[in-house]
């Protein structure tokens, strides 16, 4: 039982039933303050009764703020005339206090002032209680009081969508397990896992599916931390999964057997994700990323140890899909290399540092350059010139793609113009991106760009990659008919790769067929047959089609391709893509 002397917390040692009421809150930390120990006796008495069992009690109420903040009760029952420290001084302490403004707070007074009330209330008093206590009354505004915070909890915690912890509750957890392991000289860590390509799965089913797949991946993920927890001590400190963000979960584990363990749970993750998700009728394959930081020994504090994994994780998923890595010291510095590359690209347009390269387009049977493929390159100050892989990426990551597809749609269009003057009618090929597709302001780009360079638009040709046009073909086929309103070509690129867009072809408002150079790949074995690209040259010339294979590089290939009627080719057999100088020394040496 409570004494004077200071603070008692206290577990009952039996617990009544109660029908009426919540399991999960009868575990609730109660806080009692009160100058008169008997008080305390008879609060307590009343609510073991009830079936709570955690008590923490103190008369002296000067210690209180101290002994709140130390113990971490779920609700706080104080009266209000107490000496040195009352229930108005306690209250408003504890509002001031960020981590114990929203705790809640019953005042229980002998005074009926209507006066006393308000003011308490406008400090920040939850509720009241009138003294002498009314036992069924106590139960029942402790319980509101339980329920309402319960709630409130449940809102500002755990993320809508999966049910999981979410970025608030999860960075308490790692406080404290920060905390511990530095205590302790325990190991623990930050697993973070990001998936591929998400947003697609919002843009093309919708985001109700998104969200269904979302709480599938964390049942997943789930299960297994929960075999994983099967197999562990059960006064180790239990794994969190919670939801960072997005398309972005985080594992935290408190205490691991060292970075061989570890390494095996990011595998059974991954192995997880890989079974295909069935979502509205669609099988969907998920992939990942999943970075690694181990603490205290990779960040002894929230942020850096937050920091160091999402460099990992973004390391991860430059190396490609269904991949997982551990935080190293140099990954800080292709960090930095990334972020210094980024604040640079956002300047290169007003610097002049951008330039157009172009991969010529020739005809099969003439062997005349007849059109040409425009690829954006970045004459960077300190690396040199930077091909679009480089650094296109990153201009999508950022969302500076429709700024520079800006610039070189005004480009190859002027040169396009300038090649014409010489005598040289090309079509120029020219790269759109996703974003710049559903831009609504690429049509007004594109037809400026024609009307101020007077550029016939049947010399320009469109390409958009296969996998692009084919998710939500039913939005692109209506955008490609804008687009080919204009009078623009449009051309399909790298068919064939990863994609079967057969049965949108002729939805598609096509003119040319770009073949991937993949299907080259048995011709370069010696297969004098290569029956897939011969029926896909035959496919294309019967939808009225323009046949062009990319990547040829052997005169086998070219010969392989010319007897089968391809129409033009593009690759390193002729010429690699090229300044605009050099390529105006191959139109006059094929001319």
């Amino acid at each position: 039982m409570p004494q004077s002397a200071g603070p008692v917390t206290l577990a009952a040692t039996s617990r009544s039933d109660s029908n009426n009421q919540d399991p999960a809150l009868l575990d609730a930390k109660i806080m009692m303050i009160d100058d008169e120990p008997t008080t305390l006796d008879v609060l307590q008495a009343l609510l073991e009764d009830a079936g709570y069992q955690y008590f923490i009690t103190t008369c002296q109420s000067e210690q209180a703020m101290d002994i709140i903040i130390k113990d971490n009760p779920d609700v706080v029952l104080t009266d209000l005339h107490m000496p040195l420290v009352n229930g108005f001084d306690i209250v408003q302490a504890m509002r001031a206090d960020m981590r114990l403004q929203h705790l809640p707070v019953i005042m229980l007074t002998s005074d009926d002032n209507a006066k006393t009330k308000l003011q308490a209330l406008q400090l920040g008093a939850t509720d009241f209680l009138a003294k002498p206590v009314d036992p069924s009354e106590l139960t029942l505004r402790l319980r509101n009081t339980l329920e309402a915070k319960a709630h409130q909890d449940r809102l500002a915690n755990y993320d809508p969508t999966t049910g999981l912890p979410n970025r608030r509750m999860l960075i308490s957890h790692l406080d404290r397990a920060l905390q511990r392991a530095v205590r302790e000289t325990k190991t623990g860590a930050v697993l973070h896992i990001s998936l591929d390509r998400f947003k697609q799965v919002n843009e093309t089913l919708g985001y109700s599916a998104g969200d269904v797949l979302l709480k599938t991946i964390a049942q997943r993920l789930e299960s297994v931390l929960q075999t994983r927890l099967r197999h562990q001590d059960q006064s180790a400190a239990k794994p969190l999964l919670s939801r960072m963000r997005g398309d972005e979960f985080i594992v935290l584990l408190p205490e691991t057997h060292g970075p061989m363990h570890v390494d095996q749970l990011a595998r059974h993750f991954l192995e997880a994700l890989r079974e295909p998700f069935h979502v509205d009728h669609h099988d969907l394959t998920v992939s990942a990323g999943i970075g690694i930081a181990m603490f205290p020994t990779d960040g002894a504090d929230i942020e850096t140890l937050l920091k160091h994994v999402d460099i990992t994780t973004n390391h991860t998923k430059q190396n490609g899909s269904n991949t997982h890595a551990f935080y190293s010291q140099d990954m800080d510095a292709k960090a930095l290399q990334r972020f210094s590359l980024e604040s640079q690209l956002r300047k290169a347009l007003e610097r002049d540092e951008l330039r157009l390269y172009y991969q010529p387009q020739v005809e099969l049977k003439t062997g005349r350059i007849v059109g040409a493929e425009a690829l954006l390159h970045w004459q960077h100050p300190e690396l040199g010139i930077l091909p679009p892989e480089q650094f296109m990426p990153l201009a999508e990551d950022i969302g500076f793609i429709a700024n520079l597809g800006e610039w070189a749609i005004q480009a190859a269009c002027q040169q396009a113009k300038t090649w014409q003057a010489s005598g040289y009618v090309l079509n120029m090929g020219l790269n759109v991106s996703s974003q710049q597709l559903h831009d609504n302001n690429f049509k007004r780009i594109l037809y400026r760009a024609l009307a101020k360079t007077r550029l016939a638009p049947q010399h320009l040709t469109l390409e958009f990659t296969e996998s692009m046009i084919v998710q939500k073909a039913s939005e692109h086929v209506s955008a490609l008919h804008e687009m080919k309103e204009m009078g623009v070509r449009i051309a399909i690129d790298h068919f064939g790769k990863g994609y079967s867009s057969l049965i949108y072809l002729d939805q598609f408002p096509l003119d040319e067929l770009k073949i991937d150079r993949a299907f080259l790949e048995a011709v370069k074995a010696g297969n004098n047959d290569a029956p897939i690209i011969t029926a896909i040259i035959a496919m294309a010339h019967s939808l009225g089609l323009t046949a062009v294979v990319e990547g040829v590089e052997t005169d086998r290939q070219f010969t392989f391709l010319r007897d089968r009627g391809c129409d033009a080719y593009q690759g390193r057999r002729f010429s690699p893509p090229v300044p605009e100088a050099d390529f105006a020394a191959l139109l006059k040496r094929t001319s």
